[in-house]
This record gives structure tokens, sequence and C-alpha cells, in this order.
């Protein structure tokens, strides 16, 4: 009896110990920022600290994790993985080898969404943040008997020092000013302008392109660096200092920031599926929350746009959004997760759009301003799709007229801001961006040199934005415009060569560019014909419309077999190679990369052709193959959740292919358990209590009680709460096989 009491009390601890070993372990937990931080090839992932959507960012200062020394500590990342300002650096060496920037070793370093630690300057310095929306706390630890320094380098900027107060600007890109407000918490010893390597403490100023500070500590171990940036002013700098941090301990500051993680990702609840596969969904969740970023400072903001400050009348405003990037799949996920945000960031869109004296919608907003990057203009997806998916706080109708100035006035040309030109006449009498022969020389104003014309991308581009607008202008009651745009959404169908089945570039004179080859023709990144990537890529790039490519292509059987090919076809020469003339195209499965935004759609496409289970079985392997809980766990550039949103949807089991179209196609979920929290209390949940590495197939499901044997459903059927529930198997079926049970089109106007 002795020994099986023991044994139930030993039972009773266990238990108990692993149920609170469960209740530590949040969302947040499983969140990984240093996963991508080595790339495949071009730019990695960056282990950021802020919290969800903050204008504050940090991370320091390196190319990538395998860089052994940082270049001191940004105050603030202004744009993504671009621009940083006011560099702090903390050391105990001589007074006379101090730099601007100190380039130091660091150790021991611990990265959480919420908090940073490190050991730097040979482990003479440990150095913590944690992050507030405008503001942090910088917590200096000097390990030796020596002085501490404390430096901040404002590049071209200006900065005063006042005692315990440092204040000032800092000119970035563009001629935006960031502003800083600081205050130590103990005296310095000593405190001016650092000047050949020396503080020297008579000047109290520093101004100009070397703008730097230094402050000397004797006696002190420990120094508490309290600041806040302001896009505005430094009085408003200051204002964000108290509202924020002037009272609040660095404990205090990174437990708050640690509830609000979880409070943001904890919008979904994940159960079941492995520990890695928790955290990559919850790392790339984390990465969506990062951008777009609220730069409003109690109710008033700086526009990029005019850069003059307005009030944001209740409705804060956000900006640095990639929007050929984030269409895709990170603005439909806040659709649904966090509609109220969503609305503020689209109102934030028509805001930039109306300060902008041409009053053209953006396309790469930026702190900064809009960049006009990438091609294309599609902003008015993220319209459409709000739209259809029920967002009603914005005027549909201003946001037409911006979306329309922006593809009629604006030419088309990649990465231009010019007006437009007789190629955008020509796309619009012929239906298609004319291509230039082989060592043709470019003579239209506004076509970027190294971008080029980029002929096939936004022709295809361009068809998807006008069937957006077909759906805007349908939704106004602007039927003839909706039918001439539903007209132009077809345009694609002019670069479509029977003979080959791919999209294939034409000269002015309407003849196909001959010999080409799909995997090489087009320069680097293919951009003469296509952007970034190849012909394969963009051979399925009609988002809005795949019913009518899979007539193109002769059926679905084609199709089908079309599909094969890409994730089967060699690279066609050794990899340096490709890599050297196609570095954005990594995460290859055959022609098929994962590394890039315009294939993210690409392995749901079996759904349209009667083939679902091979979207589950691609899907399923894409995500295991390339998004990994490691350092190289990001198969390409992570633009501030472009890829990303795809990991979330389809770890999730469903995917919005075309945005504009209230319509997810399903692929294969993850876990057994997902339940996804909407506004009002409701719960949308996804049921797979069978589904597992091996059971990636469906072979039946419900839909709020009703049986489906389609492999897609409606935003509507989960808008209002309710849920899926997914019979999973290791063997798949004929199930949502049939004609019927494909995934809708755009509305045929033959």
């Amino acid at each position: 009896m002795r020994f099986l009491s023991r044994l139930l009390t030993v039972v009773v601890l266990a238990a108990t110990c692993n149920g609170l070993a469960a209740e530590k372990t949040a969302p947040v937990d499983y969140v990984n920022p240093y996963m991508g931080n080595i790339s495949h090839l071009l730019k990695p992932t960056y282990p950021t600290v802020h919290q969800p959507y903050g204008m504050l960012r940090f991370y320091p200062n390196r190319g990538s994790h395998v860089e052994g020394k940082v270049n001191g500590l940004p105050l603030i990342v202004l744009n993504h993985r671009e621009n940083s300002c006011f560099t702090l650096s903390a050391t105990q060496e001589a007074d006379g080898r101090l730099q601007r920037v100190m380039r130091t070793d660091y150790d021991n370093e611990v990265i959480k969404p919420y908090y940073y630690r490190s050991d730097l300057d040979q482990q003479r310095v440990v150095a913590e943040l944690a992050p507030m929306p405008h503001s942090a706390i910088v917590r200096l630890q000097f390990t030796q008997a020596s002085p501490g320094f404390v430096i901040i380098d404002a590049g071209h900027g200006e900065l005063t020092v006042r005692g315990r107060q440092l204040s000032g600007h800092q000119r970035t890109w563009g001629g935006v000013k960031v502003y800083l407000y600081a205050e130590v918490d103990c005296d310095p010893q000593a405190a001016g302008l650092l000047r050949d390597s020396h503080l020297d403490a008579l000047f109290t100023r520093a101004q100009g392109d070397n703008a730097c500070l230094a402050m000397r500590f004797a006696g002190q171990s420990t120094v508490v660096l309290r600041y806040a940036v302001s896009l505005i002013s430094v009085d408003q700098a200051r204002a964000n200092y108290q509202a924020e941090v002037a009272r609040a301990s660095i404990e205090q500051v990174k437990d708050m920031a640690r509830k609000v993680w979880n409070t943001e990702l904890g919008k979904i609840e994940v159960s079941g599926g492995s520990q890695d596969d928790r955290a990559v969904f919850y790392t790339s969740l984390y990465r969506c929350l990062e951008r777009p970023v609220c730069i409003s400072e109690q109710g008033r903001y700086f526009c990029p746009a005019d850069h003059q400050v307005h009030s944001d009348e209740g409705h804060p405003f956000y900006t640095d959004d990639w929007l050929w990037d984030t269409y895709r799949a990170t603005h439909p996920l806040r659709m649904l997760i966090d509609p109220e945000r969503e609305t503020d960031i689209i109102l934030s869109l028509l805001r930039t759009a109306r300060h902008d004296s041409r009053h053209w919608f953006p396309t790469f907003p930026a702190v900064t301003g809009d960049s006009r990057r990438m091609n294309c203009n599609h902003g008015v997806a993220v319209i459409a799709d709000a739209w259809a998916k029920g967002l009603r706080g914005f005027d549909l109708a201003e946001a037409y007229d911006y979306c329309r100035r922006a593809i009629e006035e604006k030419t088309l040309a990649p990465w231009s801001a010019h007006e437009s030109t007789w190629l955008d006449t020509f796309y619009r009498d012929h239906g298609y961006i004319p291509a230039l022969k082989p060592g043709e020389q470019e003579t239209v104003p506004g076509v970027n040199g190294w971008e080029r014309r980029q002929a096939v991308a936004v022709t295809l581009g361009t068809s998807y934005d006008q069937w957006c607008l077909s759906q805007i202008a349908t939704a106004l009651g602007r039927d003839h415009e909706a039918a001439h745009y539903l007209r132009c959404s077809y345009n694609y169908r002019k670069l479509f060569n029977p003979s080959t089945a791919f999209f294939h570039p034409k000269d002015s004179d309407g003849q196909w560019i001959e010999p080409f080859d799909y995997r090489f023709a087009g320069g680097i990144g293919a951009r003469d014909y296509y952007d970034e990537n190849n012909g394969w890529t963009y051979r399925w790039d009609v988002q809005h419309n795949p019913a009518d490519l899979v007539a193109l292509m002769g059926g679905r059987e084609q199709f089908a077999a079309n599909l094969d090919q890409t994730f089967d076809e060699p690279l066609g020469t050794e990899r340096y190679n490709f890599y050297h003339q196609l570095p954005d195209q990594t995460g290859n499965v055959g022609q098929f990369t994962m590394g890039n935004e315009p294939s993210m759609h690409i392995p749901y496409l079996y759904n349209y052709v009667g083939q679902p289970w091979k979207t589950q079985k691609r899907v399923r392997d894409l995500v295991h193959q390339w998004f990994r809980n490691d350092l190289m766990g990001v198969p390409g550039d992570e633009d501030g959740g472009g890829l990303s949103g795809f990991v979330v949807f389809s770890m999730m089991g469903f995917y919005p292919v075309t945005p504009g179209m209230p319509v997810y196609n399903l692929g294969s979920p993850f876990f057994a358990s997902v339940r996804v929290h909407l506004p009002g209390g409701k719960v949308f949940t996804v049921k797979a209590p069978k589904a597992s590495e091996q059971a990636k197939y469906i072979v039946g499901a419900t839909i709020n009680g009703k049986a489906c044997n389609r492999p897609w459903f409606n935003h509507s059927d989960i808008a209002a709460g309710g849920s899926i529930v997914l019979d999973m198997s290791s063997r798949h079926t004929l199930w949502g096989s049939s004609v019927a049970a494909a995934p809708p089109s755009a509305t045929p106007i033959d």
C-alpha cells in the first residue's frame, strides 16, 4: 500500500509539473527570431525586437548571424531591413580608442520578440533592451572597474546633451527626420562631442555628417538609458517618453511587451503537430505582425507623402508595407484575425494617396515615402479583397479613384513613378507590354535601366489588377467600367503562346521574341520579360482566372501534367550558374521556387483540375522542406510577412489563391486543431484530429456540420465563426476531384 501511495504521489506530481510546463508554453515562447537569419542567397531575416506593428523596431547591426561582430545597436530600425537611426555603442575601451560606432564581438545573445540581451565588448558590457511602441529601455552593465562609455551616433543630424538628457535628430533617406529624446538614470562623469576618438566635454552639441556624442561613467556598474523616438519633433519624442517609459523599469516593459505578443499571437491557437511545427507556425505569425508599422503619435502622424503632420482622427496611421509581397497572404490573414486594424491600414493607404499631389494609390509605402518598387499596382487587390470580405470602414469610391489613377495615369514600368508613356498607351490599345528584341536599346522614359520593362510580368500582373478594379466597380454599381476592366483582365491571353503553353514576350509588331528559353531568357532576374523569376513561374501567374488558364492549356489533364512538369523540370545548368542569373529564385523544387512570392499559389492549383491530393502533398512537403526551425529555415527574402503569410495559412490548412475573391482553397492542415479568434468573441475552428506528417490527405470534410465535397470554401462560411472538420488519411482518394468541385474563377467574357 505504501508503494502504491508513493507511486500515486509521483504520478500526481508529474501530471502537475507537466500541466505547469504546458501553462508556461505561451504562443510567444514558440517564436524563434533566429529562424532564417542565415540566407540561402540574398537577404536573411533579422531577429527583430518590437511590439506588434510598433514604430520602434530593433535588431543588432550585423549582416547575418554568421558575422561574429556587431556594428553597434540601432535605437530604431526605420524601414524594413534598410534604414536605421541613432546607433548606440557601449564600451570600456580606453578613452583614446573611442569610435562613433564601436565594432565589437557579441556573445551569450538572447533575443525574444520582446527582449534583447547580449555580452558585448569582449564581455565587458552586458546590454539589454525591452521595447514599447515608440520607445525602449536599455540597461547597460559594465563588468570591469574601468570607466564605461555610452556613445550615440546620429550620422547626418544633430545631438545635444544636457546633464542626463540627450536629444536631437537624424536625417535619413528621402529627407525624413527622426527625432530622439533620451535620459540616463545617473549623472555622467563627463559628456560631450566625440571627436578624434576622444570625448570633448567642452562641446555638448554635435551636428553635421558626423554628429556623435559620448558619455563617460565612473563608479557606475549599471546605466539605464530610457529613450523615445518621433517623426514629428523632439517635443513629441519627449511626450512619447513620458507616456511610455519615464516611470517604468526594464522588467516592467519586458513583461508588458510579452503580454502584448501573447495577446496578438494568441488570436490563433493550435494544438497537435510537432514542437518544430508550432515553432515555425508562431515564428511565421510573428513575422506577419512586424509591418506595417503604426506611426501615429498621440493622435498625430507625420505623413510620408507630403511631409506634413496630420491628425489621425482616431484611426492610427500605418506605413512600411511592401504591397507586392504582402497583398497575397499577409493582408488576407489580417482581414481574418484583425479586421479593425486592417481597416485602419487601408485608411492609411487612402490618406497616403490623398496627400500625394497626384492621388496615386501607393505600391511600396514606407516611412520615407512611396518608393514605387516592384511592378504593377497590387494595392488594388487589398481594397478588392477587403470589400469582398465585408470590411466597410472606408470610402470605396475614393479607393477606386486612387487605384484607377495609379493604373491609368502612372506608367506601368516597374520601379518608376513616371507618368504614363507610349508604353502605357500601347498596353491600353493592344493589351500587352511590348518587349524589346535582344540587343535593342531602351528609349522609353521612366523605364528603370536595371529593372527593365518586365513585359510579361507587367502584362499578367496588370491583368489581375484590372480584374480587381472590375470587382470594385461592380460593388459601386459602375457596370460599364466593371465590364471594361473585366475585359482587360483577360489581357494575359495576348501573351499566351499555344505552341508552348507558356506566357511569351511579343515585340511591338506582335511577333514572338525568338529564339526563347523559358528558363534563362531575359538577363539577370529575367527582368527583360519577367521579374526575379523565370517563365516557369510566370506560366501560372493568372491568380484571378485559373479556369481560363486550364482551358488555354488544353484541359484538366494537360494542366495537371504541366504543373507536375514544373516541379520536375531540372534547373538546366549547374546551380551556381542558375543562381548567378536568378538569385531571387531560391527554394527550388524543379523549376518551382518556394523562395519568392509569385510562386505561393502554384501548389494550390491542382485543386482546379480535380487532383486536390497533389495540393495536399505538395504543400506539406514544401513547408517541411523549406520552412524550418533553424538559422536557414526561410528559403528566400522574407519581405515583412510576404513568405510567412503563406506558411501561416498553409499550416492552418487553407490559402487565399485569389485576393479579391472571398474564397479559400483547402490544403493540408498541420495541426489537430486550429482555433481562430474572430472579432466579437467568435471562433472559427479547423479540426483534423487524425492529421499527421503521413495522414496529410483529406478524404472527407464538413463545414458547419454540412458535408463538403469540394476543396474550397467561402469566407462567409467562417466570418461569423463555425468549424471545418477534416477527415485525414495517409492514402488519398478522389475526394474533391469532380469538375463541379473546382474553386471559382473570374467571370467568363466569351
